[in-house]
Protein backbone atom coordinates (compact mmCIF):
# COMPACT_ATOMS: atom_id res chain seq x y z
CA UNK A 1 0.00 0.00 0.00
CA UNK A 2 1.18 3.24 -0.92
CA UNK A 3 2.41 5.85 2.06
CA UNK A 4 1.09 8.97 3.18
CA UNK A 5 3.86 11.08 4.49
CA UNK A 6 3.38 13.76 6.59
CA UNK A 7 5.09 16.97 5.73
CA UNK A 8 5.85 20.25 7.27
CA UNK A 9 6.56 23.08 5.20
CA UNK A 10 7.91 26.52 6.73
CA UNK A 11 6.78 29.46 4.21
CA UNK A 12 3.31 29.61 2.43
CA UNK A 13 3.90 31.66 -0.30
CA UNK A 14 5.89 29.30 -2.85
CA UNK A 15 5.45 26.60 0.17
CA UNK A 16 1.39 26.64 -1.28
CA UNK A 17 2.65 25.63 -4.79
CA UNK A 18 4.68 22.68 -3.36
CA UNK A 19 1.92 21.74 -0.54
CA UNK A 20 -1.05 21.76 -3.26
CA UNK A 21 0.79 19.33 -5.52
CA UNK A 22 1.45 17.15 -2.58
CA UNK A 23 -1.97 17.04 -0.90
CA UNK A 24 -3.77 16.62 -4.58
CA UNK A 25 -1.08 13.58 -4.42
CA UNK A 26 -2.81 12.05 -1.07
CA UNK A 27 -0.33 13.76 1.41
CA UNK A 28 -0.52 15.47 4.72
CA UNK A 29 0.78 18.65 4.45
CA UNK A 30 1.28 21.25 7.54
CA UNK A 31 2.07 25.27 6.44
CA UNK A 32 3.88 27.63 8.82
CA UNK A 33 3.27 30.87 7.81
CA UNK A 34 1.60 34.27 9.64
CA UNK A 35 -1.53 33.85 11.59
CA UNK A 36 -3.94 35.84 8.76
CA UNK A 37 -2.69 33.95 6.28
CA UNK A 38 -3.64 30.78 8.48
CA UNK A 39 -6.97 31.36 9.35
CA UNK A 40 -7.82 32.25 6.10
CA UNK A 41 -5.76 29.08 4.63
CA UNK A 42 -7.80 26.76 7.28
CA UNK A 43 -11.08 28.51 6.45
CA UNK A 44 -11.08 28.96 2.59
CA UNK A 45 -8.20 26.64 1.63
CA UNK A 46 -4.70 27.49 0.10
CA UNK A 47 -5.49 28.65 -4.04
CA UNK A 48 -2.79 27.83 -6.49
CA UNK A 49 -3.65 28.66 -10.31
CA UNK A 50 -1.82 28.14 -12.95
CA UNK A 51 -1.77 27.49 -16.71
CA UNK A 52 -2.03 24.50 -18.09
CA UNK A 53 -1.30 23.26 -21.78
CA UNK A 54 -4.11 23.16 -24.28
CA UNK A 55 -6.23 25.34 -21.86
CA UNK A 56 -7.80 28.89 -22.21
CA UNK A 57 -7.38 30.85 -18.69
CA UNK A 58 -5.97 29.55 -15.63
CA UNK A 59 -6.71 26.54 -13.86
CA UNK A 60 -7.64 27.05 -10.08
CA UNK A 61 -7.06 24.54 -7.27
CA UNK A 62 -8.17 24.98 -4.15
CA UNK A 63 -6.20 23.10 -1.64
CA UNK A 64 -9.74 21.78 0.63
CA UNK A 65 -11.00 19.86 -2.26
CA UNK A 66 -7.90 17.90 -2.57
CA UNK A 67 -7.65 13.91 -1.87
CA UNK A 68 -5.25 14.85 0.72
CA UNK A 69 -4.56 17.33 3.49
CA UNK A 70 -3.57 20.79 4.18
CA UNK A 71 -3.64 22.84 7.08
CA UNK A 72 -1.70 25.83 8.46
CA UNK A 73 -0.51 27.21 11.43
CA UNK A 74 2.10 29.47 13.31
CA UNK A 75 5.37 29.09 14.41
CA UNK A 76 4.23 26.73 17.42
CA UNK A 77 1.38 24.90 15.74
CA UNK A 78 3.91 22.04 14.83
CA UNK A 79 6.31 20.15 16.31
CA UNK A 80 8.94 18.94 13.52
CA UNK A 81 9.62 15.72 15.46
CA UNK A 82 5.69 14.89 14.32
CA UNK A 83 6.87 15.09 10.76
CA UNK A 84 8.67 12.72 7.39
CA UNK A 85 9.93 15.87 5.71
CA UNK A 86 10.32 19.11 6.24
CA UNK A 87 11.07 21.73 3.11
CA UNK A 88 12.48 25.25 3.68
CA UNK A 89 10.11 27.69 1.42
CA UNK A 90 10.78 30.94 3.49
CA UNK A 91 12.93 33.76 1.27
CA UNK A 92 16.60 33.01 3.39
CA UNK A 93 16.72 36.24 5.38
CA UNK A 94 13.22 35.59 7.52
CA UNK A 95 14.77 32.66 9.06
CA UNK A 96 16.29 34.45 11.48
CA UNK A 97 12.94 36.54 12.69
CA UNK A 98 11.52 35.78 16.30
CA UNK A 99 9.79 32.36 16.33
CA UNK A 100 11.02 31.26 12.85
CA UNK A 101 14.34 30.85 14.51
CA UNK A 102 13.41 28.52 17.42
CA UNK A 103 11.09 26.53 14.73
CA UNK A 104 14.30 26.06 12.50
CA UNK A 105 16.39 25.27 15.68
CA UNK A 106 13.71 22.63 16.64
CA UNK A 107 13.81 21.16 13.08
CA UNK A 108 17.62 20.65 13.13
CA UNK A 109 17.39 18.69 16.77
CA UNK A 110 14.31 16.68 15.33
CA UNK A 111 16.77 15.17 12.67
CA UNK A 112 14.06 15.34 9.92
CA UNK A 113 15.42 15.36 6.77
CA UNK A 114 15.18 18.81 5.01
CA UNK A 115 14.24 20.10 1.63
CA UNK A 116 15.01 22.98 0.88
CA UNK A 117 13.63 25.34 -2.00
CA UNK A 118 14.91 28.66 -1.21
CA UNK A 119 17.01 30.44 -3.81
CA UNK A 120 19.84 30.39 -1.77
CA UNK A 121 21.26 27.30 -0.79
CA UNK A 122 21.31 26.88 3.02
CA UNK A 123 24.63 26.60 4.59
CA UNK A 124 24.45 22.69 5.50
CA UNK A 125 23.57 21.85 2.06
CA UNK A 126 26.93 23.67 0.56
CA UNK A 127 28.86 21.21 3.04
CA UNK A 128 27.83 18.60 0.52
CA UNK A 129 29.74 20.35 -2.66
CA UNK A 130 33.39 19.08 -2.27
CA UNK A 131 35.85 21.90 -1.92
CA UNK A 132 33.96 25.19 -1.10
CA UNK A 133 35.64 27.35 1.84
CA UNK A 134 32.53 27.55 3.69
CA UNK A 135 33.63 29.80 6.71
CA UNK A 136 34.30 32.26 3.91
CA UNK A 137 30.50 31.95 2.50
CA UNK A 138 28.89 32.77 6.01
CA UNK A 139 28.73 36.69 5.40
CA UNK A 140 26.41 36.05 2.76
CA UNK A 141 23.38 35.23 4.62
CA UNK A 142 21.24 37.35 6.64
CA UNK A 143 22.41 35.45 9.72
CA UNK A 144 24.44 32.57 9.44
CA UNK A 145 24.05 31.03 12.70
CA UNK A 146 20.93 29.68 12.14
CA UNK A 147 22.08 26.93 10.05
CA UNK A 148 24.51 25.44 12.90
CA UNK A 149 22.72 22.99 14.02
CA UNK A 150 22.04 21.34 10.85
CA UNK A 151 23.62 17.90 10.24
CA UNK A 152 24.70 18.49 5.84
CA UNK A 153 23.26 14.45 5.47
CA UNK A 154 19.77 15.79 6.57
CA UNK A 155 20.23 18.65 4.08
CA UNK A 156 18.78 18.71 0.26
CA UNK A 157 17.87 21.52 -2.49
CA UNK A 158 15.09 21.57 -4.73
CA UNK A 159 15.50 24.20 -7.46
CA UNK A 160 12.68 26.60 -7.37
CA UNK A 161 12.10 26.72 -10.72
CA UNK A 162 8.33 27.65 -11.18
CA UNK A 163 7.63 31.38 -11.00
CA UNK A 164 4.67 32.23 -9.28
CA UNK A 165 3.84 35.41 -7.23
CA UNK A 166 0.82 36.83 -5.02
CA UNK A 167 -1.58 39.08 -7.10
CA UNK A 168 -1.76 42.36 -4.82
CA UNK A 169 -5.57 42.60 -5.76
CA UNK A 170 -5.93 39.12 -3.92
CA UNK A 171 -6.68 37.98 -0.63
CA UNK A 172 -3.16 36.23 0.81
CA UNK A 173 -4.30 32.64 0.22
CA UNK A 174 -3.94 33.22 -3.48
CA UNK A 175 -1.07 32.35 -5.21
CA UNK A 176 -0.10 32.22 -9.06
CA UNK A 177 1.79 30.50 -11.10
CA UNK A 178 3.30 32.26 -14.22
CA UNK A 179 6.28 29.71 -15.17
CA UNK A 180 4.94 26.19 -14.67
CA UNK A 181 8.27 24.61 -14.83
CA UNK A 182 9.17 21.63 -12.52
CA UNK A 183 10.90 21.20 -8.77
CA UNK A 184 13.96 19.76 -9.79
CA UNK A 185 15.95 18.20 -6.50
CA UNK A 186 19.30 16.74 -5.62
CA UNK A 187 18.77 13.60 -3.32
CA UNK A 188 19.96 13.17 0.52
CA UNK A 189 22.98 11.19 1.29
CA UNK A 190 20.30 8.83 2.66
CA UNK A 191 19.14 5.72 0.54
CA UNK A 192 16.22 5.81 3.12
CA UNK A 193 15.40 9.56 2.32
CA UNK A 194 15.94 9.72 -0.64
CA UNK A 195 13.06 6.91 -1.29
CA UNK A 196 10.75 9.61 0.26
CA UNK A 197 11.42 11.97 -2.11
CA UNK A 198 11.41 9.08 -4.87
CA UNK A 199 8.03 8.15 -3.59
CA UNK A 200 6.71 12.00 -3.88
CA UNK A 201 7.69 12.62 -6.96
CA UNK A 202 6.13 9.22 -8.38
CA UNK A 203 2.74 10.18 -6.19
CA UNK A 204 2.73 13.93 -8.09
CA UNK A 205 3.01 12.34 -11.21
CA UNK A 206 0.58 10.06 -10.65
CA UNK A 207 -1.83 12.72 -9.36
CA UNK A 208 -5.00 14.17 -11.69
CA UNK A 209 -7.20 16.82 -10.52
CA UNK A 210 -10.86 16.24 -10.75
CA UNK A 211 -12.37 19.68 -12.65
CA UNK A 212 -15.78 18.12 -11.96
CA UNK A 213 -16.01 17.41 -16.03
CA UNK A 214 -12.23 15.90 -16.93
CA UNK A 215 -9.05 14.91 -14.80
CA UNK A 216 -6.40 17.08 -15.74
CA UNK A 217 -2.91 16.87 -15.54
CA UNK A 218 -1.16 19.91 -14.11
CA UNK A 219 2.20 21.37 -14.32
CA UNK A 220 4.91 21.38 -12.16
CA UNK A 221 6.60 18.49 -11.20
CA UNK A 222 8.75 17.35 -8.27
CA UNK A 223 11.60 16.01 -10.39
CA UNK A 224 14.40 13.95 -8.73
CA UNK A 225 18.39 13.53 -9.26
CA UNK A 226 21.23 12.08 -8.09
CA UNK A 227 23.86 15.35 -8.59
CA UNK A 228 24.11 17.64 -5.51
CA UNK A 229 25.06 19.84 -8.83
CA UNK A 230 21.31 19.71 -10.47
CA UNK A 231 19.91 22.04 -8.21
CA UNK A 232 22.54 25.08 -8.93
CA UNK A 233 21.26 25.29 -12.21
CA UNK A 234 18.75 28.26 -10.62
CA UNK A 235 22.61 29.99 -9.96
CA UNK A 236 22.93 30.96 -13.94
CA UNK A 237 19.08 32.12 -13.99
CA UNK A 238 19.03 34.02 -10.91
CA UNK A 239 22.10 36.36 -12.24
CA UNK A 240 21.54 36.39 -15.54
CA UNK A 241 17.71 37.48 -14.96
CA UNK A 242 16.68 38.27 -11.62
CA UNK A 243 19.34 40.16 -9.93
CA UNK A 244 19.98 42.12 -13.42
CA UNK A 245 16.67 43.56 -12.82
CA UNK A 246 18.11 45.77 -10.29
CA UNK A 247 19.41 48.92 -11.97
CA UNK A 248 20.71 52.23 -10.90
CA UNK A 249 17.78 53.94 -11.84
CA UNK A 250 15.13 51.40 -10.24
CA UNK A 251 13.49 47.89 -11.45
CA UNK A 252 12.73 46.64 -15.03
CA UNK A 253 11.04 42.98 -15.49
CA UNK A 254 13.21 40.14 -15.79
CA UNK A 255 12.55 39.49 -19.63
CA UNK A 256 13.65 43.20 -20.20
CA UNK A 257 16.76 42.13 -17.94
CA UNK A 258 17.82 38.92 -20.21
CA UNK A 259 16.61 40.25 -23.65
CA UNK A 260 17.49 43.65 -23.74
CA UNK A 261 21.35 42.77 -24.32
CA UNK A 262 20.88 39.10 -25.36
CA UNK A 263 24.71 38.87 -25.89
CA UNK A 264 25.65 40.22 -22.53
CA UNK A 265 22.88 37.83 -20.74
CA UNK A 266 24.35 34.87 -22.68
CA UNK A 267 27.86 35.71 -21.14
CA UNK A 268 26.99 36.03 -17.59
CA UNK A 269 25.12 33.46 -17.68
CA UNK A 270 27.56 30.89 -19.31
CA UNK A 271 30.27 32.31 -16.97
CA UNK A 272 28.08 31.33 -13.56
CA UNK A 273 27.38 27.81 -16.08
CA UNK A 274 31.83 27.47 -16.24
CA UNK A 275 31.71 28.31 -12.37
CA UNK A 276 29.42 25.25 -11.76
CA UNK A 277 31.42 23.02 -14.01
CA UNK A 278 34.26 23.78 -12.03
CA UNK A 279 33.03 22.59 -8.67
CA UNK A 280 32.31 19.08 -10.02
CA UNK A 281 28.96 19.45 -12.42
CA UNK A 282 28.49 18.06 -15.30
CA UNK A 283 26.60 20.35 -18.02
CA UNK A 284 24.04 18.44 -18.39
CA UNK A 285 22.98 19.15 -15.22
CA UNK A 286 22.57 22.81 -15.77
CA UNK A 287 19.34 24.63 -18.15
CA UNK A 288 21.19 25.58 -21.66
CA UNK A 289 20.86 29.25 -21.86
CA UNK A 290 18.64 29.56 -24.87
CA UNK A 291 15.89 27.27 -23.22
CA UNK A 292 16.04 29.57 -20.38
CA UNK A 293 15.97 32.99 -22.47
CA UNK A 294 12.87 31.73 -24.16
CA UNK A 295 11.39 30.79 -20.12
CA UNK A 296 12.30 34.32 -19.72
CA UNK A 297 10.15 35.76 -22.22
CA UNK A 298 7.03 35.17 -20.11
CA UNK A 299 8.60 37.16 -17.21
CA UNK A 300 7.02 40.33 -17.35
CA UNK A 301 7.71 41.34 -14.27
CA UNK A 302 10.30 42.57 -12.01
CA UNK A 303 12.35 39.39 -9.69
CA UNK A 304 10.90 39.44 -6.47
CA UNK A 305 14.37 40.38 -4.81
CA UNK A 306 14.22 43.61 -7.39
CA UNK A 307 10.68 44.23 -5.68
CA UNK A 308 11.48 43.27 -2.33
CA UNK A 309 14.78 45.78 -2.77
CA UNK A 310 12.78 48.61 -4.34
CA UNK A 311 9.92 47.95 -1.36
CA UNK A 312 12.48 49.14 1.53
CA UNK A 313 13.58 45.61 2.35
CA UNK A 314 16.58 45.75 4.85
CA UNK A 315 17.79 42.16 3.67
CA UNK A 316 17.26 40.17 0.69
CA UNK A 317 18.68 36.69 -0.07
CA UNK A 318 22.29 37.49 -1.36
CA UNK A 319 22.76 34.37 -4.39
CA UNK A 320 25.04 37.18 -5.75
CA UNK A 321 27.46 37.80 -3.28
CA UNK A 322 27.56 33.82 -2.98
CA UNK A 323 28.29 33.41 -6.23
CA UNK A 324 30.87 36.33 -6.32
CA UNK A 325 32.33 34.34 -3.14
CA UNK A 326 32.46 30.75 -4.24
CA UNK A 327 34.09 32.05 -7.99
CA UNK A 328 36.21 34.12 -6.03
CA UNK A 329 37.38 30.78 -4.53
CA UNK A 330 38.10 29.37 -7.92
CA UNK A 331 40.10 32.51 -9.09
CA UNK A 332 37.26 33.57 -10.59
CA UNK A 333 35.92 37.38 -11.71
CA UNK A 334 32.96 39.11 -13.46
CA UNK A 335 32.50 42.53 -13.92
CA UNK A 336 28.57 42.10 -14.91
CA UNK A 337 28.14 40.26 -11.41
CA UNK A 338 30.73 42.81 -9.44
CA UNK A 339 28.54 45.67 -10.92
CA UNK A 340 25.27 43.51 -9.69
CA UNK A 341 26.84 43.08 -6.25
CA UNK A 342 27.48 46.97 -5.89
CA UNK A 343 24.25 47.77 -6.92
CA UNK A 344 22.44 45.62 -4.33
CA UNK A 345 24.79 46.26 -1.79
CA UNK A 346 23.88 50.53 -2.40
CA UNK A 347 20.32 49.53 -2.13
CA UNK A 348 19.97 47.89 0.80
CA UNK A 349 22.34 50.29 2.21
CA UNK A 350 20.07 52.75 2.21
CA UNK A 351 16.73 50.70 2.84
CA UNK A 352 18.75 50.46 6.25
CA UNK A 353 19.83 53.51 6.77
CA UNK A 354 15.95 54.89 6.51
CA UNK A 355 14.76 51.68 8.67
CA UNK A 356 17.29 53.09 11.40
Amino acid sequence: MRATYRILILGASYGSLLGTKLALAGHKVSLVCLPAEAELINREGAIVRMPVKGREGLVEINSKKLPGELIAGGTTAFKPADFDLVALAMQEPQYRSPGVRELLDAVARAKVPCMSIMNMPPLPYLARIPGLALDALRSCYADATVWDGFDPKLMTLCSPDPQAFRPPEEKVNVLQVRLPTNFKSARFESDAHTAILRALEADIEAARFDTGTEKLELPVKLKLHESVFVPLAKWAMLIAGNYRCVTKDGMRPIREAVHSDLEASRAVYQWVVRLCVSLGASEKDLVPFDKYAAAANGLASPSSAARALFGGAPYIERVDRLVQTIAAQKGMKSAVLDEVVGLVDARLELNRKKAA
